[in-house]
């Protein structure tokens, strides 16, 4: 009986036909993740500082995260403000209420788009494929379909005494990697 009538609740909420005055409650209304997007996007285009969006996750409670990069450098707090209070300022709080937050992804986050691996190009990175054991190496090159890791190893070669320098490149396709991870060293 319960479940018959949250169903023709919820059903009348997305079918619009509620009578005037009817109060839609707070659990029915999620916030469109589209939405978020778009608004996301639209100021990222108007600050034209080569921010992208790596991810944004919207909570049942309507907490809202939005993370964006920079394709060079690191992301300013001025970019995080920006694009927050576009995003504050074209959602209404009296329809629905809500979290936000927009920051960088951070140091020790892996890598969830590609602009992320051409970014780090020349760094150190840890990459864990989905059939395999993890590599550490330097970030090559990244294009639109995969990555080259470089490793050095130490081995000894045949008829030498002393351990050699050994240079291997390893590529993979996006959909080979399950992670890739920045290497944080203090030098």
């Amino acid at each position: 009986m319960k479940f018959t009538i949250l169903y023709l609740y919820l059903h009348k909420f997305y079918k619009n036909e509620w009578n005037e005055g009817t109060t839609v409650p707070s659990f029915c209304l999620m916030i469109n993740k589209k939405k978020i997007e778009e608004l996301a996007q639209e100021r990222i285009d108007q600050l034209n500082r080569e921010l992208f969006i790596v991810d944004i996750n919207i909570s049942t409670a309507n907490a809202i995260q939005v993370e964006i990069d920079s394709a060079f450098g690191n992301v300013a707090i001025e970019d995080c403000i920006s694009v927050s209070r576009n995003i504050e300022h074209n959602l209404d709080r009296e329809e629905q209420d809500f979290e936000l937050q927009v920051s960088s992804p951070g140091l020790d986050r892996p890598f969830r788009v590609v602009q992320q691996y051409k970014k780090n190009v020349g760094r150190e990175v840890k990459l864990t494929p989905i059939n395999g054991t993890k590599i550490e190496g330097l970030l090559k090159s990244a294009n639109d379909e995969g990555v080259v890791i470089e490793t050095e190893s130490k081995e000894r070669l045949e008829g030498k005494k002393k351990k050699v320098t050994v240079v291997e490149e390893h590529s993979f396709n996006y959909d080979e990697i399950k992670e890739t991870k920045i290497i944080i060293t203090f030098k």
